[in-house]
């Protein structure tokens, strides 16, 4: 048998023999396997980067901003402010019901608010209840705004967690009252965000209170929450029937690019990934570019392999031995080296990713590298069959090699 005992213990002493050849072969495939496991991991880090970065906000909005017109239209000049209202939001709820979920409003403002001795200067969002998923924000004490306070108007405030550090210090901030000029909001919840320091520095009211306090139903911003199921094609072309309603509803030329502005966080988080795919993509030629440098390690090695053992071969051949069997033992050699290197290359590539976690983030935008575990074994069967290749071609010639040849290159 090809897998014999005897040939067992005749790799083994073939490698006790020639410790530098074996250690150069396996270390060439061990090499391979772990820099292109790393690179592999370092690419996939950076598309969760990216997929972070979009996961502080809900992707399947579109936010739609007034704007200045550039081109007269329609009896009305250039250069005009456009502004919403909330009678602008109902239309477009009505008429887009088929294909959206909520429309949610937000106005914002900087002002200063006080609890006892202690006072700071916030951003104030005025928003809609769907605000809280539009923007994935997470109730840590309490209650987000509901509709009620919408319906009554009332001086509610959700205040962001860093709010309460800041104004409350080592007190419970639920339940009290923070003042703003003569104004007092009673605060109802506290809230974090995944968007960091910036957003918890926020306070949240109802919106329907901010435009009684400045006696106006304008809108800064509409954040319109579509069907979640809807493709990315859909989304563009719902934007586009969006952006043709509101500047005919705004008396808009459809030319003008200036009197609206529609952002789709769907076509953000798209152009995000393909560039992290991109990038992956030839974060991933380099990895294959090195398999194939450690292949070709292996086949120059086997090479220098199957001359240095000319002889045994030759004499092998005069004694019975059929080319298969030659084959099979330069194969079994070669497959054995490779598959523990390549093991061994695998291994240490998984540790050092392992080690690594987010320190890179902050300075190289790289997230918790990883491999998917089914990726790294396929990559190392690819590394061991395109090294049994490697010492397929030099074993085949050396089966060729006539017995009188070999036994006279000494």
């Amino acid at each position: 048998m090809v897998f014999s005992k005897d040939s067992w213990k005749e790799i083994f002493d073939t490698i006790k023999k020639n410790k530098l050849r074996t250690f150069l072969s396996g270390f060439t495939v061990a090499l391979g396997i772990l820099i292109f496991i790393i690179l592999f991991g370092l690419g996939n880090g950076l598309q969760s980067s990216f997929s972070m970065f979009f996961t502080d906000d809900q992707v399947n909005t579109i936010r739609i901003y007034p704007s200045t017109t550039t081109i007269p239209y329609r009896g009305y000049e250039s250069n005009r402010q456009i502004k919403f209202t909330n009678e602008d939001v109902k239309k477009i709820k009505e008429n887009f019901k088929k294909k959206i979920e909520d429309i949610v409003i937000r106005n914002s403002y900087y002002t200063m608010f006080s609890y006892k001795q202690q006072a700071n200067t916030y951003r104030v969002r005025a928003v809609s209840p769907g605000h809280k998923s539009a923007e994935k924000t997470i109730i840590m004490k309490g209650r987000y705004l509901h509709e009620g306070d919408i319906l009554n108007k009332t001086k509610h405030v959700v205040i962001g967690r860093l709010v309460e550090e800041d104004l409350f210090k080592k007190e419970n901030g639920l339940g009290k009252y923070i003042h703003e000029g003569g104004k007092s909001w009673k605060v109802v919840g506290v809230f974090q965000d995944e968007g960091g320091d910036r957003e918890e520095r926020n306070l949240y009211v109802p919106y329907t209170t901010e435009q009684k306090l400045r006696n106006n139903d304008e809108v800064e911003q509409m954040i319109v929450i579509y069907d979640k199921d809807m493709s990315y094609d859909q989304s563009l072309v719902l934007e586009r029937e969006l952006d043709a309603y509101i500047k005919n509803l705004k008396i808009i030329s459809p030319k003008d690019n200036r009197g609206i502005y529609l952002s789709n966080t769907g076509e953000e988080q798209e152009n995000s990934r393909q560039f992290a795919s991109v990038l992956q993509i030839i974060i991933s030629f380099i990895g294959i570019g090195t398999l194939l440098a450690g292949v070709i390690g292996i086949s120059n090695i086997m090479v220098f392999v199957v001359k240095e053992r000319t002889k045994e071969i030759g004499i092998r051949k005069a004694i019975g031995a059929t080319p298969a069997s030659i084959i099979a033992m330069i194969l079994q050699e070669s497959i054995f080296i490779t598959m523990i290197s390549g093991y061994f290359g695998l291994v240490s590539a998984i540790l050092i990713l392992n080690s690594i976690g987010d320190s890179l983030m902050e300075k190289y935008f790289i997230s918790s590298p990883y491999i998917e575990t089914s990726n790294a074994i396929w990559a190392t069967i690819i590394l061991i069959f395109f090294g049994a290749l490697a010492g397929y071609l030099p074993a085949r010639k050396a089966a060729k090699i006539k017995p009188i040849v070999a036994l006279q290159d000494i």
